[in-house]
């Protein structure tokens, strides 16, 4: 029995289940099947396709009309002997869809040889045009799944966002300004217009509960690098970071929650970095009172790709030998083996080959945040 408190609700472990309950959004859509959505580069509008391919099947059984109706003397009515625009447009039809009643025949060498070079072609592409159609809506399943094997064959290392609501949207976008491909991002929701949407800005998504163990194995959370818990509710980070490291021992977890006291719940779950987002716009809220000016910069190393930021960095050779007050850089911590030491500590002494910085640099295209960093324990 375990307590998870909330901003506006006490979700208390149910005796029955074993879980906590939740009772907010993302229990109204538990029951929709899980799927995986790739993202897919749409040219153009599904019935627009089929529209215009209709019209490419027109054309084509206009234009055999009319070379049968340039060439009505080389052709018998069974019926008249004489062919009219009427029984062009008919023979055209029978002929294109190799219907072939026989009633309207080539007789003339000329009609024959049209037959041969000209209507033959347009017979063959109309058959294209309206076949092809049909094809491709019967394949598009199988493509679909063959695309879905091949994408899970080559994921590794992956990052797994759960939750793609303001919180996700933007660890996603901070973690690809480091460089990593939006092809190695794979976003977990239950709501299917979110998933439209990231898969929409070129991530990969799945659909479903993520506090359900195969809808994470869809996911391939076993094989993913790092995991980003962001739901909108404390009890479901809780039961999403239980279940992610019970499928994976190494992965980095770093998980948000809207209430500082269940962020030990959260450590103790397996995450290995909780961020605390009440508390966190509430020191940002009072300290903007107390110092508008120190509240801007804060705001400014939070937003990413702007301003000031926060970059890690190795030492270089030049730099081995001084004290972190000593190079350009304005250095904020000294990473050195399994510390995290502020840039006063005594214990620094002179800056070593093998340390890490963490500075702060003013943010430009070039500029990167090192990633899979794993959370190091302070003195």
């Amino acid at each position: 029995m375990f307590h998870v408190k909330h901003a506006d609700y006490d979700a208390t472990a149910s005796p029955d289940s074993g879980r906590p309950r939740d009772n907010g959004p993302q229990s109204d859509e538990r029951s929709v099947i899980h799927r995986v959505k790739l993202p897919v580069k749409v040219v153009e509008r599904p019935l627009r396709q089929v529209a215009k391919r209709l019209l490419m099947a027109l054309l084509v059984l206009v234009l055999t009309a009319l070379v049968v109706y340039a060439d009505r003397e080389g052709y018998r009515d069974s019926a008249d002997d004489s062919v009219d625009l009427l029984d062009s447009f008919y023979y055209a039809t029978v002929t294109l869809s190799t219907t072939g009643y026989g009633d309207i025949t080539p007789v003339s060498d000329s009609a024959r040889l049209t037959n041969i070079f000209v209507i033959t072609p347009l017979r063959v592409l109309f058959l294209i045009i309206l076949v092809g159609t049909t094809l491709e809506v019967l394949t598009e399943r199988t493509r679909e799944e063959w695309r879905l094997k091949r994408w899970r064959s080559a994921l590794r290392e992956h990052t797994v966002v759960i939750g793609f609501g303001t919180k996700g949207r933007s660890a996603v976008q901070t973690v690809c300004a480091t460089g990593l491909k939006k092809e190695q991002v794979v976003v977990v929701d239950p709501s299917a217009k979110v998933i439209d949407a990231a898969t929409a800005d070129g991530y990969a998504g799945v659909m479903g509960d993520a506090t359900r163990s195969d809808v994470l194995k869809r996911a391939e959370v076993g094989k993913a690098r790092q995991i980003i818990v962001a739901p909108q509710r404390d009890d479901t980070a809780v039961l999403v970071t239980l279940t992610a490291r019970q499928l994976n021992r190494s992965a980095k977890i770093v998980a948000a929650v809207r209430e500082e006291e269940n962020a030990p719940l959260l450590r103790q779950s397996g995450a290995d970095a909780v961020i605390t987002s009440a508390s966190a716009a509430g020191r940002l809220l009072g300290l903007s009172v107390l110092s508008p000016a120190a509240g801007m910069v804060i705001e400014d190393l939070i937003q990413q790709g702007s301003g000031l930021d926060l970059v890690e960095r190795p030492v270089v050779r030049d730099e081995a030998g001084k004290r972190p007050r000593e190079i350009e850089d304005l250095v904020v911590s000294v990473v050195r083996g399994h510390r995290v030491l502020g840039y006063d500590d005594r214990s620094i002494g002179t800056l070593q080959l093998t340390d890490r910085l963490i500075t702060i640099v003013r943010a430009s295209p070039g500029t990167q945040i090192t990633p899979h960093i794993r959370p190091l324990p302070t003195d």
